[in-house]
């Protein structure tokens, strides 16, 4: 046992040193509701993460204010349109991004960023892989708890989402109205979501939307096994309740979104695009071990002859 612990230790060690000596592309950041993009837990603690990983990174994490009171709220209500035209523009004006990049999100933070990248993606420099960390790719249908806002708070705008999720006032005031997909009332989510419809070509398939998701190298989709925020947890993997009914679900590939290729998934599937990896934890409760071995060796470099892709994949072999 003490050689195995030894010898693992030693692995993580090489890989560590190994990371250090190669140059990787800048990443992109977006944080989840009820978070911002410094606060010491979820993206924090990645963007912490990243920093003592891989030497010299340049992490940009998109936040909508400077002021932390302000980007909670924003979090919670200001449209995720307007959100992800600001984003659009900061990245196209980051000469740190001229060669390239890579993108994840959190939560919601990762709807925005597929957003950015199918809508605004020809105006940027390639980004190569974009990756979900319990992202709610197919929307949610519940909302279980809130944080940043109050009780009553929260009690009220889930009333709205059970209620009226559709009208324009909730449309326009609540933020997890544009992404709430109610399988009960398909059509009306097709027609009068503001955003998450439009995304996923639910109604009109956007070429354009198209075409940019597929000039991704990989489509990394992380679920977390204890789930308890996304609902139902599928969506991470872009499942979701089968339209009509809300208890049997369906997988990516049994959906009209991939079997007419509405937005490109299913030929990015069929090239070896798309990564559907399970995180052992709750929402966004990271673990460093598994960073390294699932997620790392997809924002390194591989230029340097892929030293350290070899030694995280020793590392992977040793743990099992």
């Amino acid at each position: 046992m003490k050689l195995f612990v030894s010898l693992l230790c030693i692995h993580i060690a090489v890989a560590l040193l190994a990371l250090r000596n190669e140059s990787a592309l800048p990443i992109v950041l977006w944080h989840g509701l009820g978070d911002t993009c410094c606060l010491p837990i979820s993206t924090g603690v990645l963007r912490l993460f990243l920093y003592g990983k891989i030497k010299n990174i340049h992490v940009i994490s998109i936040d909508t204010s400077s002021d932390s009171i302000i980007s909670l709220q924003d979090s919670y209500f200001l449209n995720p349109n307007q959100q992800v035209d600001y984003a659009c523009v900061v990245l196209r004006e980051d000469k740190n991004l001229r060669n390239g990049f890579n993108v994840i999100g959190l939560g919601q933070g990762s709807l925005f960023l597929r957003a950015v990248i199918q809508r605004c993606g020809h105006k940027l420099p390639p980004i190569k892989n974009y990756i979900s960390f319990g992202g709610p790719q197919q929307g949610i249908s519940g909302l279980p708890y809130c944080t940043a806002v109050s009780h009553q708070t929260c009690s009220s705008m889930r009333e709205l989402l059970e209620f009226a999720p559709y009208h324009y006032m909730t449309q326009h005031a609540i933020l997890p109205a544009t992404y709430w997909h109610d399988p009960l009332r398909n059509e009306d989510y097709k027609k009068r979501s503001t955003f998450l419809s439009d995304i996923n070509n639910e109604e009109v398939i956007n070429e354009l939307y198209r075409s940019n998701l597929k000039q991704l190298q990989r489509f990394i989709m992380v679920k977390f096994k204890n789930e308890s925020v996304i609902q139902p947890p599928e969506s991470a993997w872009f499942g979701y309740y089968t339209p009509g009914q809300k208890k049997e679900l369906q997988t990516l590939q049994q959906s009209s979104i991939y079997l007419e290729d509405r937005l490109g998934l299913q030929e990015m599937d069929k090239a070896g695009k798309l990564i559907f990896l399970t995180h052992p934890n709750q929402h966004l409760e990271f673990d460093e071990l598994w960073l390294l071995e699932n997620i790392v060796p997809y924002l390194v470099d591989k230029r340097n002859n892929g030293t350290s892709a070899d030694v995280l994949i020793n590392i992977k072999i040793d743990t099992n």
